[in-house]
């Protein structure tokens, strides 16, 4: 017996408008927290003795945006400009059991660049998903349209992307999180799951369009849906406790890259379940 999802269709699109709330809110009001993978600027990796490297920095007149730690006393260090007689400097501010082993600048150009391309990825990504979607159901039976498939498929994406994008304005707000490019290797990654998890549930409509001729569109959708509910909740869940356990286990360095993955898995499940297929079906519904 089918679960009538679609009674509940516009209870599902106002809980995400108001999970999408804050974070838009936020993005717009305060904006992202670039690092300098972004913006430009110099990266202290060293080994030593723990020390108050932001007295240190203030008292040089050094911009010191962010201090990542890890186990072996090894601190990265981001700095907005940082030349090799002011990291010297620096350096001998801390003391003698100092150990250097990496040093590198990023220059403002570079940091454009690549905050271009991580938009054009983005954005590129998308139109390939709508383009492959519309031609993988092309077989869609008749009078429904594949492109629509792959819009609405697309429309969970960008819901899910502007969740986890959201989340870290407001995180940037709040605890200083920055954006750098392990952020968008994870957007991009949340951008493949959410896919994933839409066409199977897609794929489900396309095959039992023929076998229930009699069945109107939701019904069909609802019927499909109860069929691959527990398979997409399996699946995001297996997902959802590895990353768990690296976010508990793991080093300071992948933190943040850990939760906008484990945000965008939770937000891939629901708009896959909740949002995509209902954008569907409302889709069409108005076209009778």
């Amino acid at each position: 017996m089918a679960v009538n999802f679609m009674k509940y269709k516009w209870l599902y699109f106002a809980i995400s408008f108001l999970v999408l709330i804050p974070g838009v809110f936020s993005l717009f009001r305060y904006g992202l927290r670039l690092s300098i993978d972004f913006t430009g600027g110099t990266l202290l990796e060293i080994q030593t003795p723990a020390a108050d490297f932001k007295k240190i920095a203030t008292d040089q007149n050094l911009e010191l945006s962010s201090i990542v730690s890890s186990s072996d006393n090894t601190y990265l260090l981001r700095f907005k400009h940082l030349d090799a007689s002011g990291s010297a400097a620096f350096k001998a501010a801390i003391g003698k059991d100092v150990v250097e082993k990496r040093f590198e600048s990023v220059g403002p150009v570079v940091g454009a660049e690549l905050a271009r391309r991580a938009v054009m990825a983005v954005g590129l990504a998308s139109l390939a998903i709508i383009a492959y979607i519309a031609w993988s159901f092309r077989f869609v039976p008749k009078p429904y349209s594949s492109w629509k498939f792959g819009a609405s498929a697309v429309v969970a994406l960008l819901h899910d992307v502007l969740v986890v994008v959201g989340l870290f304005a407001l995180f940037g707000h709040l605890y200083h999180v920055e954006i750098d490019a392990l952020f968008v290797t994870a957007l991009l990654t949340v951008i493949g799951f959410s896919v994933h998890d839409t066409i199977v549930v897609f794929d489900r409509v396309r095959e039992n369009l023929p076998k229930m001729p009699r069945k109107t569109f939701s019904q069909v959708v609802d019927f499909s849906l109860t069929e691959t509910l527990v398979r997409s909740l399996n699946t995001s869940l297996t997902v959802i406790l590895t990353l768990t356990s690296l976010l508990v286990f793991g080093g300071e360095s992948t933190r943040w890259f850990v939760v906008a993955l484990l945000v965008g898995i939770v937000s891939g499940t629901y708009s896959s379940i909740f949002n995509a297929a209902p954008l569907l079906v409302l889709w069409e519904s108005k076209r009778k």
